[in-house]
């Protein structure tokens, strides 16, 4: 597919205002679309960047369609650190003529994309592009896991169209379906109708607490590394460090804390896309946002330049394995450890090597704690969540 159709070049401007001979930004640094006449070879990059200029279902936050530029702006203007990734800038796609037009387009370039093992990385627009994003894979035929860094779910209700707080519930019941497992991380309680997290819960989606996840922020690492998609919605930091948001509050991440997820992103294997939501500049005080956006992206590409081929396959001799025995506990529960990195996952594959669908979700990142509590004959909530997917 000739997915330049859908793009349109980054304004020379933008580019000229930051680039120098010989420099060492990242404008001087990375391939650019710049000239309608000559669109990058992507098929040899490590990441793509993306900008989708597409607000029209965004709630309570109009204006988010002007994102993409003015976070590219700051993005440039970091300086680059990674010799040997091979990084393109391809623009922004076009709006469509109608929002469904712009989803289309998005999913079938990032279907390209992932097909070629570039990872797009995606500068929005409103949160509802998640929904594209998954339809990408969709295409290609292949199971995911969602993470969504959010202080709410974005159900939205059954008679809903689709847009930025309901574009979830729009994947759950979309079919075919290829959704393995959600996960929220930031929740905000008071933002949420109680019945919702119930609703979570019993879907066996993982929901965590701004509050739980705040206190020991080493535990979103391996919520993190199970998402095959991560989007990550602005409106999750709080106010006083990402005013650009129509939805901002005064609760959220910090901005230290958001670029900390991001990079855990960056490092995780079996993450292939990732997005970042809901910026708007007409909020965004001195572009405060727009430069906390644009290091987010600069963290996750530095967690991507230390990735390690970490990721547990059957058979594997790089992970140690670790097994316990339960009193009144038919199965055990088996633990990987990596010898490259230390981190730890649930092994889940046995007994279940025949069905080929799930196998990318028999390996489940966790923690030390996690082995640890196992130990101590209590059953860890990340293995008995998934136990019962795949039962």
């Amino acid at each position: 597919m000739e997915i330049n159709l859908f793009f349109e070049p980054v304004n020379k401007p933008l580019i000229e205002k930051y680039h120098e001979t010989g420099g060492k930004r990242i404008v001087d640094l990375i391939d650019i679309y710049a000239d309608k006449a000559n669109f990058p070879d992507f098929n040899q990059k490590n990441i793509a960047l993306i900008g989708v200029c597409e607000g029209r279902h965004a709630i309570e936050n109009e204006g988010s369609a002007h994102a993409p530029d003015i976070i590219r702006e700051q993005f440039y203007k970091l300086y680059h650190h990674w010799p040997n990734l091979k990084i393109v800038d391809l623009g922004n796609i076009r709006q469509g003529h109608t929002v469904e037009d712009t989803y289309f387009a998005l999913s079938q370039v990032i279907g390209v994309l992932i097909r070629q093992k570039v990872l797009p990385v995606i500068m929005g627009g409103s949160q509802d592009l998640t929904y594209a994003n998954y339809m990408a894979y969709e295409n290609i035929g292949q199971l995911v896991n969602i993470v969504s860094v959010d202080h709410s779910f974005d159900l939205g209700k059954e008679e809903e169209p689709l847009n930025s707080r309901s574009y979830l519930s729009k994947i759950i019941m979309h079919q075919p379906n290829y959704l393995f497992n959600f996960t929220n991380m930031g929740y905000q309680t008071y933002l949420i109708e109680y019945e919702s997290v119930d609703l979570m819960k019993n879907l066996l989606f993982d929901v965590y607490r701004l509050g739980t996840i705040k206190s020991n922020m080493s535990e979103a690492e391996p919520v993190v590394r199970n998402a095959d998609i991560l989007s990550f919605d602005i409106s999750s930091i709080r106010a006083s460090d990402a005013p650009g948001n129509g939805n901002a509050g005064p609760n959220g991440f910090t901005g230290d804390e958001a670029c900390r997820i991001a990079r855990y992103a960056g490092m995780s294997d079996k993450l292939s896309s990732i997005g970042f939501y809901e910026t708007n500049p007409i909020f965004d005080l001195q572009q405060v946002t727009s430069q906390l956006v644009a290091q987010m992206i600069w963290y996750f590409i530095e967690g991507f330049a230390n990735r390690k081929n970490d990721l547990p396959v059957s058979g594997s001799h790089d992970f140690s394995r670790y097994i316990v025995k339960n009193e009144g506990q038919a199965e055990e529960i088996v633990f990987l450890k990596s010898k490259k990195t230390d981190r730890w996952w649930i092994d889940l594959s046995y007994g279940r090597e025949k069905n080929k669908q799930f196998e990318r979700h028999y390996f489940v990142p966790c923690s030390k704690d996690d082995y640890e509590l196992a130990k101590k004959e209590e059953i860890p909530d990340r293995w008995w969540q998934f136990y019962q997917k795949l039962m």
